[in-house]
């Protein structure tokens, strides 16, 4: 008998669907309810490109006598490097007002969108720096960097 296959994924791209928001107080980031992420904003279409906002287990080696082989198990989590690259407003008037250097709080990203019952990603974030693009030719924008403070809750219920 062979394996039985998974169901077939409704495959789409981020652009149109995913959401970015800052939320600056959630009081369980392992269950934001629907108030605490309405209270957020809505970075989504400032954006212009994300890096990180990603874990990663390291593996430790587990050699013993008994054996060449060498196995492992898991070791520590981190998480990557992690920033959003937003545009500035001519005004100044933009996400350098919501998230300063410094700032505490959570990026809650929802890949699928902001849908009930759907899942989303709630990362605890501290602002490190927020440097400007000196670019001459491109459009002027700022790049939020972020220290991930907690383990992310990841694939969180949807309120």
């Amino acid at each position: 008998m062979v394996a039985t296959p998974i169901a077939p994924t409704s495959r789409y791209i981020p652009p149109g669907t995913t959401r970015y928001y800052w939320v600056v107080s959630i009081s369980n980031y392992n269950a934001p309810t629907r108030s605490e992420l309405n209270a957020g904003s809505d970075l989504t279409a400032e954006i212009s490109a994300v890096s990180g906002f990603a874990t990663n287990s390291d593996q430790q080696d587990t050699p013993d006598l008994g054996s060449r082989f060498t196995g492992k198990i898991p070791g520590r989590i981190t998480a990557d490097d992690s920033s959003i690259t937003m545009y500035a407003s001519s005004n100044s008037s933009d996400a350098r007002t919501l998230m300063p250097r410094d700032s505490a709080g959570y990026i809650v990203i929802f890949p699928e969108g902001d849908i009930t019952g759907q899942k989303c990603d709630v990362f605890p974030v501290k602002v490190t720096g927020v440097p400007k693009s000196r670019d001459v030719e491109n459009p002027a924008g700022m790049t939020f960097q972020y220290a991930i403070t907690k383990i992310p809750a990841e694939n969180v219920t949807i309120p």
